[in-house]
């Protein structure tokens, strides 16, 4: 069974004395139902699973329940054997977003105290932006992603030790030896093409054969592909939110990244704002990761971020190298010249930062030039730059050089992320291998947050 970070959290949860309802949000095949069912089925005598969307599809039992006193009649009507009490019986409602007034009902739920319970939703954050009634004080949201590079490493047995040695490594600003180094590239260039959906990976492991593989990432592109098309229906709206995902692993070709509204329809003079909703639907349903551009960067980023400059990369690296380079593995693993690299190596880092908690930006002034990305540096209280290179040039970067030497910005210090294997400072400016990446993260504690 694959190494879920997450599961840890979830068992911390189910296992402390808060009656707070568990919510675990993300894109659709990221794992949630699994990891939720495999610690249920292990911490209670009695675990109950509900899938609104199967109810929906069967027997609607579930669909018109308004009340708590109807969804216990309905519960006992599929599960009556097991119910007996908080202690021993977890309910999971998988899916809650198709019946969304069971998100208000939650609080009602976790009142009564009767049984214990934790949710689901793969297109939550959608729903939850239309519910006019949360129960903010009776949930707790929990973003799940793919598995990131450090889960992608033990599921390739790489050992939790040599794992915490390279993180050691990470915080003194020190490099791998050869070795080392030659090894976690390699491991890199496969999460490249495999990615962290948990069936990729799982297939990966299995077969070592990508067109099986691919075969597993074309059907979650699908999958996506039916969710918004039966998104668009259920509302009753033609929105083109399948051409502006089926746009994303091109633009990643191009040197500026960026959403540009006269190439989704072909029409001069389109407007940003007209589609608001694709966007908006991209995001929260976890399918793509949003980066908004900043022009003049100050602590904290949201405050300076202008929503009519989007960058929009897919929520998983195997998707986009799926539809890039199909079954040629190449291009990725002998780092052929005449292959530009650059928005891969981009798309992985956005989702690593992505699933270690950073809200993204990018640095985008049409004087001083473009830098990739840009996240929050909670210990310093300063944006902190951050430049994806993916050939030999990684030292040359006069964007991030202009960013760093404009005082207003108050920035102290810049990083670049490249194949190369040293670590190096160069005054203010930090070059680091790309697989310490999985290091950064905005939750830790500021011991372990402070790089630079």
């Amino acid at each position: 069974m694959l190494y879920r970070k997450i599961r840890k959290e979830i068992e911390t949860h189910l296992q402390s004395d808060s009656d707070k309802i568990l919510v675990i949000e993300g894109a659709r095949q990221v794992g949630k139902s699994f990891i939720i069912r495999t610690v249920g089925r292990k911490m209670f005598k009695n675990f109950i699973e509900i899938n609104f969307v199967e109810d929906d599809e069967g027997a609607q039992i579930f669909k018109k329940v308004r009340s708590p006193e109807e969804f216990y009649l309905a519960l006992s009507m599929v599960a009556g054997s097991k119910l007996d009490n908080m202690k021993n019986t977890l309910i999971f409602i998988d899916e809650i977003q198709h019946y969304p007034q069971f998100l208000t009902m939650l609080k009602f739920l976790r009142q009564e105290h009767r049984y214990r319970y934790i949710a689901s939703g793969s297109l939550l954050g959608i729903t939850l932006r239309t519910t006019t009634s949360i129960p903010i004080g009776s949930i707790i949201r929990k973003k799940m992603t793919q598995l990131d590079f450090e889960e992608f490493l033990i599921a390739n047995d790489f050992g939790e030790f040599a794992i915490s040695s390279i993180k050691e490594k990470f915080q003194k600003k020190e490099s791998l030896d050869e070795a080392s180094h030659k090894r976690l590239m390699d491991l890199f260039k496969r999460y490249l093409l495999v990615g962290g959906m948990p069936d990729a990976v799982n297939e990966y492991l299995k077969s070592r054969n990508i067109v099986k593989v691919r075969e597993v990432q074309n059907s979650i592109k699908s999958l996506y592909a039916t969710d918004a098309s039966k998104y668009e229906h259920d509302n009753g709206k033609n929105l083109l939110i399948r051409r502006i995902y089926d746009m994303l692993p091109s633009q990643m070709e191009n040197k500026k990244k960026r959403i540009v509204a006269k190439n989704i329809q072909g029409q001069k003079g389109d407007r940003f704002n007209r589609y608001q909703d694709e966007f908006e639907y991209l995001v929260s349903s976890g399918i793509a990761i949003n980066i908004n551009a900043i022009s003049n960067p100050h602590y904290p980023l949201v405050e300076s971020a202008q929503k009519n400059l989007l960058k929009l990369y897919l929520n998983d690296v195997g998707l986009l190298t799926a539809q890039l380079y199909h079954n040629n593995l190449q291009p990725i693993l002998n780092d052929e010249k005449s292959i530009n690299l650059g928005g891969v190596y981009e798309n992985a880092v956005a989702q690593e930062l992505n699933a270690h908690g950073y809200r993204l930006f990018y640095y985008d002034n049409r004087q001083k030039g473009e830098v990739d990305f840009l996240v929050d540096d909670y210990y310093n209280l300063t944006p902190l730059p951050i430049e994806v290179k993916s050939g030999k040039d990684y030292t040359i970067h006069s964007a991030l050089n202009n960013l760093l030497s404009t005082k207003d910005y108050n920035i102290k210090s810049g990083v670049v992320l490249s194949n190369a294997r040293e670590v190096r400072q160069v005054n203010n400016i930090t070059y680091m291998p790309i697989y310490y990446v999985m290091f950064f993260n905005a939750s830790s504690d500021d011991s372990e947050n402070v790089f630079f």
